[in-house]
């Protein structure tokens, strides 16, 4: 299928392959203040590993980071033991809490999602593009059971990760499940699996003896997608290896939504004791990239690498997993 990636555009504030839903105001975290550490220590921890915390270089300022993102500078962090899931909330999952809850996700109540153009047929119904990012389509009906639209389903998908979930969605999932969404801090501790200032989870090299670890873009963005790595789209929750703390696909597949209120230079001044973000902000912290970053356009798939989205956005790339206290 091709697209123009013209027609209607649509506002995109945030630098990065997600785009927005509303428009962004301006950060402004001059202050040291950081916001209140939400302790949940309920939940079941089946499918969670426990982590010991401790002290990790977090950050980078190597020649690929994107200083703009705040992704340096590299300090030392203190993290308490904690648990992350395993895997990212699957599409069986979030069914279970919708079917439990009633809940409706953002996307349903809004009536539309943004899903990437090169997964829809030529006649998609779309009321709009992204100025900037014009491989984004604003598509009515889509929402986390109808990926593509309203006409799609999650027909043998079960164990994918549940997408199109603003950050508000997978926030009423965690507290259901009895947990929280991670900080960015316990995120990149849980990533970085204890190799230290390297790139991906696994080392430098982001394909170490030819084999790929992630699920990212290979090709042309965005015009063609080889899916080299076994996937031209979002991939099973267990598609890859997982890495030496034993995450599964915490790099690429989907981003992953975490609880900091996003800012490119809070952390300078902030504690760097279970450091969790500004107090307030206009967009929330997102992690790990996903099956749209490619290298020419948004290498947003390293451990430090980092960006935000306002709490209502949602596409066919974000999801999350889940935190919870010893």
């Amino acid at each position: 299928m091709s697209h123009d990636f013209g027609g209607t555009l649509l506002p995109v504030i945030l630098p990065c392959c997600a785009p927005t839903r509303r428009h962004a105001e301006t950060l402004l975290s001059s202050q040291a203040a950081s916001a209140k550490r939400l302790r949940v220590a309920h939940g079941s921890t089946e499918n969670m590993i426990l982590l010991d915390g401790g002290r990790f270089l977090m950050g980078s300022e190597g020649p690929d980071t994107i200083a703009a993102d705040g992704e340096g500078p590299i300090r030392n962090v203190l993290l308490d033991s904690y648990y992350l899931d395993r895997y990212p909330v699957t599409n069986e999952s979030f069914h279970d809490f919708v079917r439990n809850t009633g809940y409706e996700t953002e996307a349903e109540k809004f009536g539309w999602s943004f899903v990437f153009a090169g997964h829809l047929d030529e006649d998609s119904n779309t009321s709009g593009r992204v100025n900037g990012l014009r491989w984004w389509l604003k598509i009515d009906g889509a929402d986390w059971r109808h990926p593509e639209g309203p006409d799609t389903s999650l027909a043998n998908k079960e164990t994918f990760p549940v997408v199109h979930v603003s950050w508000t969605d997978a926030a009423a999932f965690a507290a259901w499940a009895g947990k929280r969404l991670p900080t960015e801090a316990e995120w990149e501790f849980a990533a970085r699996a204890g190799f230290e200032q390297k790139r991906f989870p696994w080392g430098d090299d982001l394909t170490p003896d030819n084999q790929h670890l992630c699920n990212i873009w290979q090709g042309e963005f965005p015009y063609l997608d080889t899916g080299e790595d076994g996937y031209a789209g979002v991939a099973p929750v267990d598609a890859f290896p997982p890495n030496r703390f034993g995450f599964y696909t915490i790099t690429g597949n989907v981003w992953e939504w975490c609880s900091d209120w996003f800012s490119p230079d809070h952390h300078e001044m902030a504690t760097r004791v279970n450091p969790i973000g500004p107090l307030s902000g206009k967009a929330r912290a997102m992690r790990g990239g996903s099956y749209l970053c490619h290298a020419s356009y948004c290498n947003r798939y390293r451990v430090s690498a980092r960006t935000a989205n306002t709490p209502d956005s949602s596409t066919t790339n974000i999801g999350f997993r889940c935190a919870r206290d010893k």
